[in-house]
């Protein structure tokens, strides 16, 4: 199974690709989707809706995780980026993948344990988990960890429904 995570931002939309083959995850390929912060806002949108279309097109993904939107003091922050979540969103839609979400305590929960661990412990146990040489990016690592997270969750979803 191949599980595309997703990382939403205005600036940088952060991906991560994994494939599930029993209980081993392996790494596949992870990166950003860079916007132009001078560029209007639509703009910016059209892009990651484009480069998440590309990334779907290039790897057909079995599923998709995307991390849920957290609440924000700043509310321009906060719809800005409900835009950009939205905008990746609506590119899996249009492809027809399966879209899950998670929140960032579930991710944390899933990848270190514990669902107050720093962004630091996070991008260190996805280096683990995944056998990288060095760190991702740390939007890339955020999109990786949402990936780890379904796939520890389908894993709980089987046994759960008795598939041990």
């Amino acid at each position: 199974m191949i599980i595309l995570g997703i990382d939403p931002g205005s600036r940088i939309t952060g991906y991560g690709l994994i494939r599930k083959e029993g209980n081993r995850l392996i790494h596949l390929d992870n990166g950003g989707i860079w916007t132009d912060a001078s560029a209007d806002f639509p703009g910016r949108l059209a892009h990651i809706f484009r480069g998440i279309t590309e990334i779907i097109d290039r790897y057909s993904p079995d599923a998709v995780a995307v991390e849920n939107i957290f609440f924000s003091n700043n509310v321009q922050s906060a719809l800005k980026l409900g835009q950009a979540r939205g905008a990746a969103v609506v590119a899996c839609v249009v492809r027809n993948c399966l879209i899950s979400e998670y929140s960032a305590l579930q991710v944390k929960q899933a990848v270190v344990g514990h669902g107050k661990a720093a962004k630091e412990q996070v991008q260190h146990m996805v280096k683990v988990l995944l056998n990288l040489a060095e760190p991702a990016q740390a939007d890339a690592s955020d999109a990786l960890a949402v990936a780890i997270c379904h796939a520890n969750s389908v894993n709980l979803a089987t046994r759960l429904k008795g598939g041990f």
